[in-house]
Parts: structure tokens; C-alpha cells; sequence
């Protein structure tokens, strides 16, 4: 070998060297750019192995280093190509390190058969040149995006064949080696820094994306990644992020769980595939994020694109749109939305365990009351300082929820098989013994009660909905025996309830029906006889129910309100009535009796006024009849509504004086004209010394006060004359006449004053 040679040879090692640091720095620069790595070594063994056969010493090994450099520099060329078509695998490793052992002792044995240098020169040249055709094969068959390596890799390929052949010469075959390195190695850098260019261009697109941008491939190896992302995973810095597993820089995600998103990802059915997680950062940093995730192919392989947006914003907004749909904004407690989905969860795992659910139904006696006579704001501070002493009655596992108004509910989940209506009870106590205090809403101390209906799952139900349904159809029983206490469901309390929304449907249009008259019941003088006053009484011929009692539709007409409708019938037809009696009974007065919400009304005095003007009747010709349960905690408002009343002329009666609690209290409160002795008081008073000694304790004391009084129930002539011997003044009864009609009234009247005479 000639000094020329020996030079170009040195040049050649040279520009090959620079290949192979080019090449190493690139691997070095994006860690997972394995390709470039194995290309250099591939290119570093060619290099090493020309020069250690044709310039190195003669008691070099030459055979045994040629074959160890070809096979080394074949195994690296092949392994950089698939690795660059993303086709490398440990499995395929593997395989590839035997078949290269194979191949080396083939060389070798080949190299000691031929034994002539030119001649292992030619084969070797021959193997580089099927080597490079191969690259440029599997490069031209696999990605048309990269034709022109595949021809340069071709093109070089056929180069050694030929040279392995003998068919260069040597001065061609100089200055077409010293071309092609020479434009290889401007070729290489040319190429590195138009990709650098495009490199630092796309890491400034999607750093200016604002959000996180990383690419990772099926185990969780991250390829690409921007700064948001490296902020966003805790990461120290880009160099550390790329080529590392994502589940290294959160808490609590492992590589299975890695590899679950990416299964997810690449069998969705539609893109982009978007979901939400938490990346956590130790034990104090959360960061909720939305993942969206496109697919991108790179060398034949499947990688997941992702985009990683940070939504604390968004998730603190979907938390308290969340806490609005679910949770009372007054109290804090669950509202009755949410209060039914955590129902609905708790008697599906109490039926699962063999467990029971309790609920507790909870009103508040006489609230509105507390809103009319102080304001919605005190209201509100009270139903706060209400839930608060709720919760201290129920433990951590157990629901609590406003309901609506001044109805609360309180679930006991997971009780024992056949405890729950104990334990819902003892819960019952507690809550009312907790509310039976006053409640500080300065500047007042107001002291309230509450009723309870109590349904057990199981027993008085499955369902949600039937279970609230059915504890408020027993809260709904405690308020009609006297309210303040407990109660739990039984089925005959929902046939009453079932009956009462049929009536309730029934009498809402009784009125436009014509369903409805009033009889009457005459009241009469005790001395005389004489039919002084008549008590209206209302009575129901529904289309489709028949007759209906009073005692079964007023409770639910004064339930729904529908009292109020009904009452303003009952006084306009009573006062025109007695108009068209005016000629035949010009002193005849008539009783109605009005309910707490007819009274409170404050369009009843208006009503009042314009039937009394509408049939040109005196006040005095009205009289109203209150019961005790009227006039029952409603105080002050109750006093100033007789008070206009009383003004206006219109006389009032005691209507069951004696059964209540506090009547002498009510005789020096209010204004009262007439008291009405129960009948249960009359109705022994003949035969029973005690009974007769009650009796005229009530008239004489009346009498003291300047009342009218009326007996209630007279059944027997007996009754009636010790009644007059007493002083009472007027008498009602069937004695006297049972209710009756209109048109039949003034026959009875007739009588009477026939009678008289």
C-alpha cells in the first residue's frame, strides 16, 4: 500500500470518526434515538477494521479482528435499522446476538480457508455490500418518507459489491470513496442542523402551547415532551424527562397502570380519547388534569400523542356546581336531590349486607310563623342553628338533609336486621330533646318543637321514595294528634293518606261542581223557644265519592289549604241566605266556624266586609266560631284579627268550651262573646252530680263575665230544662231540630212561633 493510500485511509478513519460522534450525539441528545447509537457502532467497527487490516502491524491477529469487526459492524447496521423502523425487540435481540456469533465463526473459518488478503478483502467488501442492500431495502419497503437514505444506503451497497468484485478501478474507486465520504460528511451535517432547526422550531411550538405536550410509546417511555409538561410532572429538567416512565414522577402510578391508559387509548373507537386523572407529587401535591390523546405513528409504531391541560379551575367550578345540584346553600346539609342519590347508594349496600335504613322525617312546628313574625333572615339563622344540632345527634356514617322549607330528613344507614325502628327511635328522642331548647337568634330566644314520622326500610318499604314518602305520612300523623313527638309508619296511616289525596283531588272542584251545600241547625232561647241564632254547617255530595263527612274532608281541606277556598264559600253563601231570610227572619243570626288559616288570612276581613254589603246584613246578624286549637300558639296575630273583627261589629263564639287546656287563660286574652259547652259535658249532666256541678260552673262563671252561652248536644227534655234552670241562654241540639235545610228552616220557624203562642 502505497504513502497515497496510507493517507486516504487515515482521512477516511477521520471523516468516519465524525460520523460516528455526529451519530452518538445524537443518541446522546434525545436518549431514545437507540438507532444512531447502534449505527455508530456498526460505522466505528467498519472503520476500525479497515485500519487494523490495512495499516496495522503484521503480528496483529488481522483474521480474527476482520471477522470480529464485520460481524460487530454488521450486527451494529442491522440493529440501528430496526431500531430506527421501531421493529427492534428484545426477543428479536436476542435471536440477532446468536445468529451474529454464527456469523463471526463463519468469517473466521472463511478467513483461514481463503487465506489470501485480497481475496477476504473481496468477501468482506461483498458482505458490507448485501448488508447496505438490505438497509435500503428494508428502509424502501417500510416508510416511503425516507426514499432517499434507502437509495444513498442502495447506491452504497452496490459500491461494494462491485468493489468486492474487482469491477472499480483503483483511481475511480479512490475518488469515488474520497467523494462520497467527503459529501457523506456534508451530507450529515447539513442534515443535523436542518434538524436541529426543525427541532428547536417544533420544541417552541409546543412549548408555546401553554399546556402540557408529551409523547410516550406503549411501555410508558416518554419520547417527546415540552417545558409545561416538565413543569407539570415535577421533572428537574427535559434531559431527565425524556426517555424516563411516566409513573416515575407520580405518586401512587405504576407502569400497569400506564400501560392500562394506552390499551384504552389505542382500542378507542373515536379521537381524540380524552380522560381525567390526578397526578400526585408526594403526599401534600395534587394536580387534577384532562388528558387528551391522539394517535401517531413514528417508524411503523403506535404512539400515544397527549396533551396534558391542568384543571384545578375547572374542577374547583365543577365542585361547586356539584355542591349546588347536591347541597342546601342555607345549611350545608345535602338538599333533596343529593339526598336521594346517597338514599338511594345506602339501601342498596344495607340490602346487599343484610342491613336496614332508617329515615326520620323531621317538620318544624309553626316555622312560618317564625318568618312572617321575624323575617326570612331570622328563618334562615334558625334552620342553621337547627342543622347544626341535627348533626350533633347523628354520627359520621348517617345522612342528613334539608328537604325543603322547614322539613329536614336524616338517613341511619347499615343498622342491624330488625334494630332499625329502635335505633331510629332512640335517634328520635335525641333529635327532640336537641330541639326542645331555645335557639339564640339575637335579639330574640325562641323556643321551638318538631314532629317525626319514622319508616324503616323493609318493613314500610325498598324504595327511596316510598320511605321519605311513608316517614312523612307519620310526621303528617303526629301534627294532626298534637305535633311535638314521634311516630312511626304503620300501613293503616297510608290508607288514610291514600284517601286523603283522593278526597283532596275530589274537593278541588266540588266548588265549580255545585257539589257543596249548607244545611243548618237552629239555636234556640233556653226561656222562650224562640229560633234566635242558626249554626251553618257544610256538607259534600261529590260526583264521584258519594258523601263525603265533614270529619274526612275539612282535616284535608285545612292540610292543603283548600280550607281557606272553602271557608270563602261557606261565608258568602251563608250571608246571602240570610239575606233572602230578611223578611221572614229579620232577627235571625248565623254561626260559621272558621279555621286557624281562615282567620290569618289577610284577605279574610276583607271577605268579611264584602258579604256582610253585598247582602245588606248588620255585623251583629255574623257570629264566628273558633276552637281552642285556633287560638293555640298563634298569640298576637290571633289578637289583633279578632280585634278588626270585633271592630267591625262581628260577634265571636268559644266553639268545645272546656276540652282544651288553657280555655280560662283564652276567656282573658281574648274578646269573646259566646262560649259553647261541649256536648260530651251535656250529655251526662242529668245523671251525673259531677257532670251537672261542671256544667253550671261554666254558666255561672260565663255569667259573671258577661257572656252569651250556648249547650251544645241537648238530646232530652231533661237536659233542656235543667239547662234553663241553670241560666244557660241558648240550646242546641237534636231536642231542639237537627240540621236542615234551607226551605225546610223556615217551616221549623213557623212552628216555633206556633208553638209559642
Amino acid at each position: 500500500m502505497n504513502v497515497d493510500s496510507q493517507v486516504f485511509i487515515l482521512f477516511s478513519l477521520g471523516v468516519d470518526l465524525v460520523l460516528c460522534m455526529v451519530l452518538v450525539f445524537l443518541w446522546w441528545r434525545h436518549n431514545d434515538e437507540k438507532h444512531a447509537l447502534a449505527w455508530a457502532v456498526g460505522q466505528f467497527a467498519l472503520s476500525f477494521g479497515i485500519v487494523c487490516w490495512s495499516l496495522g502491524p503484521q503480528y496483529l491477529p488481522k483474521t480474527v479482528l476482520a471477522a470480529l469487526t464485520l460481524t460487530v459492524s454488521v450486527a451494529g447496521f442491522w440493529a440501528g435499522t430496526e431500531a430506527f423502523l421501531g421493529k427492534l425487540n428484545p426477543a428479536r435481540l436476542r435471536r440477532a446476538a446468536a445468529v451474529s456469533v454464527g456469523l463471526g465463526f463463519a468469517c473466521y473459518g472463511v478467513f483461514v480457508a481463503i487465506g489470501h488478503s485480497r481475496s477476504i478483502a473481496s468477501v468482506i467488501a461483498g458482505i458490507y455490500g448485501l448488508t447496505f442492500l438490505w438497509i435500503g431495502w428494508r428502509l424502501l419497503s417500510q416508510r416511503s418518507g425516507y426514499r432517499l437514505l434507502a437509495v444513498v444506503f442502495v447506491l452504497r451497497g452496490v459500491f461494494n459489491l462491485a468493489n468486492g468484485m474487482h469491477l472499480v478501478p483503483q483511481l475511480i474507486e479512490l475518488w469515488l470513496i474520497w467523494s462520497f465520504l467527503v459529501k457523506s460528511v456534508s451530507m450529515l451535517c447539513l442534515i443535523h442542523a436542518v434538524q436541529d432547526k426543525i427541532q428547536r422550531r417544533y420544541t417552541h411550538a409546543i412549548d408555546s402551547l401553554g399546556k402540557g405536550f408529551l409523547v410516550y410509546d406503549r411501555d410508558g417511555v416518554i419520547r417527546t415532551a415540552n417545558q409545561r409538561c416538565v413543569r407539570l410532572l415535577g421533572a428537574p429538567g427535559m434531559r431527565q424527562l425524556i426517555g424516563s416512565n411516566i409513573g416515575d414522577w407520580m405518586t401512587g402510578v405504576t407502569r400497569t397502570t400506564v400501560a392500562g391508559h394506552f390499551q384504552r387509548f389505542a382500542s378507542a373507537a373515536t379521537y381524540p380519547y380524552v380522560e381525567t386523572t390526578v397526578f400526585r407529587h408526594g403526599t401534600e401535591f395534587e394536580l387534577p388534569v384532562e388528558l387528551i390523546a391522539s394517535p401517531h405513528y413514528e417508524r411503523g409504531q403506535l404512539l400515544c400523542m397527549m396533551l396534558v391541560m391542568d384543571i384545578t379551575d375547572r374542577k374547583k367550578k365543577d365542585d361547586q356546581l356539584y355542591r349546588a345540584a347536591h347541597y342546601d346553600s342555607v345549611t350545608g346539609t345535602l338538599n333533596r336531590h343529593g339526598l336521594g342519590i346517597e338514599l338511594d347508594q345506602a339501601l342498596v349496600r344495607a340490602r346487599d349486607a343484610g342491613q336496614q335504613c332508617a329515615v326520620l322525617f323531621i317538620d318544624i312546628d309553626k316555622f312560618k310563623r317564625i318568618n312572617d313574625s321575624f323575617g326570612h333572615a331570622t328563618g334562615d339563622q334558625l334552620l342553621r342553628q337547627m342543622a347544626a344540632r341535627l348533626r350533633s345527634c347523628v354520627g359520621d356514617g348517617d345522612l342528613l338533609g334539608r328537604f325543603g322549607g322547614d322539613e329536614f330528613v336524616v338517613v341511619l344507614p347499615g343498622l342491624a336486621a330488625g334494630m332499625a325502628p329502635t335505633q331510629a327511635a332512640a335517634c328520635g328522642e335525641r333529635i327532640l330533646h336537641a330541639l326542645g331548647g331555645s335557639f339564640d337568634l339575637a335579639p330574640h330566644a325562641i323556643t321551638v318543637s318538631a314532629s317525626i314520622g319514622v319508616a324503616c326500610q323493609g318493613s314500610d318499604g325498598d324504595e327511596a321514595d316510598t320511605l321519605v314518602r311513608n316517614a312523612d305520612i307519620a310526621m303528617h300523623d303526629v301534627k294532626k294528634s298534637g305535633r311535638g313527638a314521634l311516630r312511626l309508619f304503620d300501613a293503616g296511616m297510608s290508607a288514610y293518606a291514600r284517601e286523603a289525596l283522593v278526597i283532596d283531588g275530589a274537593l278541588r272542584g266540588a266548588i265549580a261542581a255545585s257539589e257543596l251545600r249548607l244545611v243548618y241547625q237552629p239555636i234556640v232561647d233556653a226561656r222562650t223557644g224562640r229560633m234566635d241564632k242558626v249554626e251553618a254547617l257544610l256538607r259534600w255530595q261529590s260526583a264521584t265519592l258519594g258523601h263525603v263527612g265533614p270529619d274526612r274532608f275539612i282535616p284535608v281541606a285545612e292540610d292543603s289549604g283548600l280550607v281557606i277556598d272553602l271557608g270563602a264559600w261557606v261565608l258568602a253563601e251563608a250571608c246571602r241566605q240570610l239575606g233572602a231570610w230578611r223578611d221572614q227572619l229579620p232577627h235571625l243570626a248565623v254561626s260559621i266556624n272558621v279555621s286557624a288559616r281562615q282567620l290569618l288570612d289577610p284577605a279574610f276581613l276583607l271577605l268579611v266586609e264584602q258579604a256582610l254589603a253585598a247582602h245588606g246584613l248588620a255585623p251583629q246578624r255574623l257570629e264566628l266560631e273558633l276552637t281552642e286549637r285556633v287560638l293555640i300558639g298563634n298569640g298576637e296575630q290571633v289578637r289583633a284579627a279578632l280585634g278588626r273583627l270585633r271592630e267591625l261589629g262581628v260577634s265571636i263564639s268559644l266553639d268545645d268550651f272546656g276540652t282544651g287546656y288553657s280555655s280560662l287563660s283564652y276567656l282573658t286574652q281574648f274578646e269573646i262573646n259566646t262560649l259553647k259547652i261541649d256536648r260530651s259535658f251535656v250529655t251526662g249532666m242529668v245523671d251525673s252530680p259531677r257532670s251537672h256541678a261542671l256544667v253550671a260552673t261554666i254558666v255561672a262563671m260565663g255569667q259573671s263575665l258577661g257572656l252569651q252561652l250556648v249547650a251544645e248536644g241537648v238530646e232530652t227534655a231533661g237536659q233542656a230544662d235543667a239547662l234553663d234552670a241553670m241560666g244557660c241562654h241558648y240550646l242546641q241540639g237534636y231536642h231542639i231540630s237537627r240540621p236542615v235545610a234551607a226551605a225546610d228552616l223556615l217551616r221549623f220557624a213557623a212552628q216555633r212561633r206556633e208553638s209559642n203562642r
